[in-house]
């Protein structure tokens, strides 16, 4: 069954802290606490966005040996090949190089892998193919951390190559590279380690633009791309992400990219007042769409083009793309889940595998049911030979190190935390699975499996008001994973008027009644079924922001979590 959420509220803001932030309003001053940043300078370098660490590119382990060997290249007109994935982070690591080795007048040209023909990362045809189109070096952006075999071949064929990546190394030894450049290897001295690939894309440009003064090169006129990727591949937004996502944001609101101006007419996203929950719901969806259905080729293209017919049309290509990647994943989230639970309901991890699920959305159903169920779930395509799965997680199990576990049975795997992928000989595919089982329960099973959602503080509806988010909310965009939108709690809030909205009914639409008589609007996604058995008064745990509609501006409270007043946990 779907599981109950946790409550948690942290400790009230210690005397010396409120002290501290005393020029800061009172709510203000408890997020900011909640959030690490006791003093106020820290309080102020955090809402300004400012870094309170070295940024210096050339800190990365490999920087300096893979901006001499470009140098080389780009001098002696050697053909350079960028060598990306299919994901928005990958797209847009692709589409940034290329651009800024472009603006040094280099032979440069970006490599998509097709996610069906050829898998994620390296492969040895694509080496060898580019070889034979005459290509002397090759740079990864967002892939090649776990590809040792893929880099001995391509030195085999000649080809020099610089791997620039942001996934978890293997344990032992690096691929066998010209330079590798990833803040998370050993001994790397790059202080923030949690940068996207196209972050750290963008940290090669900019070492490149010191290394290469002239032609001068544009680094702002990057950043709409280094958001689209930080955000799309949820990678944290604090330390130097945060920072780099604000300017993209602002680099949106201005941006000259036709492609940009496509999307975000498709996707119903005024690009003046673009945010971060713009990106991770309406534009990276789109973008991640031909990668997932297709090849990844539209979204590149996209980005690159300075054509405003052929954006239009591309961007309506990703647009009717991304209508059937959601028909697709439903179909499969279903399926999936009866596989999974149908097998084992009381599994501490979920496995669905299937002849008939494409590839290309594995990841998506999987997150579903990791949603769902609170459970690491593990969604596979299954072929003639291989088995391909994708992996998402829980904080309280750790999947590629799963993954590591089982390493004897895989051909390839790689991933974080929370999400990674693997291809499987089908002849080991149900060894895996059974190995994979027994870890989870050996971790899970005497876990209490629920999630937590976090409120910065328990409040009054009445001192929830549009200025609050003005004054004060505002200021920590931008939000999203690693860096959430303020959350709060409120008790005993008298219910108005409910009722059940979207197709389905799934969520669920409420007018709340604060002590002063203030109407507030609220919206519970994926709360529906709570309009059956609504309660007088209810307890709430929610997030406040601006809710535009037709033309018309306001304000509503966003539900994470209701309840019955005073009900238990």
């Amino acid at each position: 069954m779907p599981y109950a959420k946790h409550w948690n509220i942290p400790p009230l803001i210690t005397p010396e802290a409120d002290s501290a932030l005393s020029k800061f309003p009172p709510i203000l001053r408890q997020i900011l606490f909640n959030r690490g940043f006791p003093t106020d300078a820290e309080a102020r370098a955090y809402l300004n966005a400012k870094p309170n660490f070295e940024t210096d590119p050339f800190l990365m382990t490999g920087m300096r040996a893979a901006v001499d060997r470009i140098q080389v290249a780009i001098e002696r007109n050697q053909p350079i090949a960028i060598y990306g994935d299919y994901d928005v982070d990958g797209v847009t690591s692709t589409v940034l190089l290329v651009e800024a080795l472009q603006s040094f007048h280099a032979n440069v040209r970006g490599y998509i892998p097709n996610r069906f023909e050829e898998g994620y990362g390296l492969n040895n045809e694509a080496m060898d193919k580019l070889k034979a189109d005459g290509v002397q070096l090759v740079i990864t952006v967002d892939c090649g951390i776990r590809s040792p075999n893929e880099a001995l071949h391509a030195r085999q064929l000649g080809l020099d190559l610089i791997i620039s990546d942001h996934h978890h190394p293997a344990e032992g030894d690096l691929p066998a590279a010209l330079a590798v450049i990833n803040p998370k290897q050993r001994g790397d001295l790059y202080p923030d380690k949690d940068l996207a690939g196209v972050g750290i894309a963008y940290k090669i440009a900019e070492a490149l633009s010191v290394a290469l003064p002239q032609p001068a090169l544009n680094l702002n006129a990057l950043l709409d791309l280094v958001a689209l990727g930080t955000v799309a591949d949820l990678a944290p937004l604090m330390g130097e992400n945060r920072i780099l996502v604000r300017k993209g944001l602002r680099q949106m609101k201005q941006t000259l990219r036709q492609g940009l101006f496509s999307l975000a007419a498709v996707s119903d996203v005024k690009l003046n007042k673009v945010n971060a929950g713009n990106i991770g719901f309406s534009l990276g969806p789109r973008l991640n769409a031909a990668g997932r259905l297709k090849e990844a080729l539209a979204a590149y293209e996209l980005l690159l083009t300075k054509d405003p017919a052929r954006a239009g049309q591309l961007a309506q290509e990703l647009n009717l793309q991304n209508r059937d990647r959601q028909n697709i994943t439903r179909e499969m989230q279903t399926k999936a889940e009866a596989i999974a639970i149908g097998d084992d309901p009381n599994t501490c991890l979920l496995f669905a595998a299937h002849e008939d699920f494409n590839s290309g959305v594995i990841g998506l159903a999987a997150s579903r049911l990791t949603e769902t169920y609170y459970r690491p779930s593990i969604v596979a395509s299954k072929g003639e030979e291989e088995t391909r799965g994708s992996c998402r997680s829980i904080p309280e199990f750790h999947i590629t190190n799963a993954l590591d576990q089982c390493a004897d049975l895989l051909v390839r795997h790689g991933g974080h935390a929370a999400a990674a992928g693997f291809t499987v000989k089908n002849e080991n595919l149900s060894a895996l699975v059974m190995r994979l089982k027994l870890i989870a329960a050996e971790q899970l099973s005497q876990t209490d499996l629920k999630p937590t959602v976090t409120a910065d503080m328990e409040v009054s509806l009445v001192d929830i008001r549009p200025d609050l988010y003005e004054k004060c909310l505002k200021y920590l965009e931008p939000t999203g994973y690693g860096n959430q939108h303020a959350a709060f709690a409120a008790r005993n809030i008298k219910v108005k008027n409910s009722r059940a909205i979207g197709a389905d009914s799934k969520h669920l639409k409420l007018s709340l009644e604060d002590e002063a008589g203030y109407i507030h609007d609220a919206i519970g996604f994926r709360l529906g079924d709570w309009q059956k058995k609504i309660t007088p008064r209810v307890d709430i745990l929610f997030t406040y922001e601006i809710n535009e509609f037709n033309g018309r501006v306001g304000y509503q409270l966003n539900l994470k979590d209701i309840r019955a007043a005073g009900a238990a946990e």
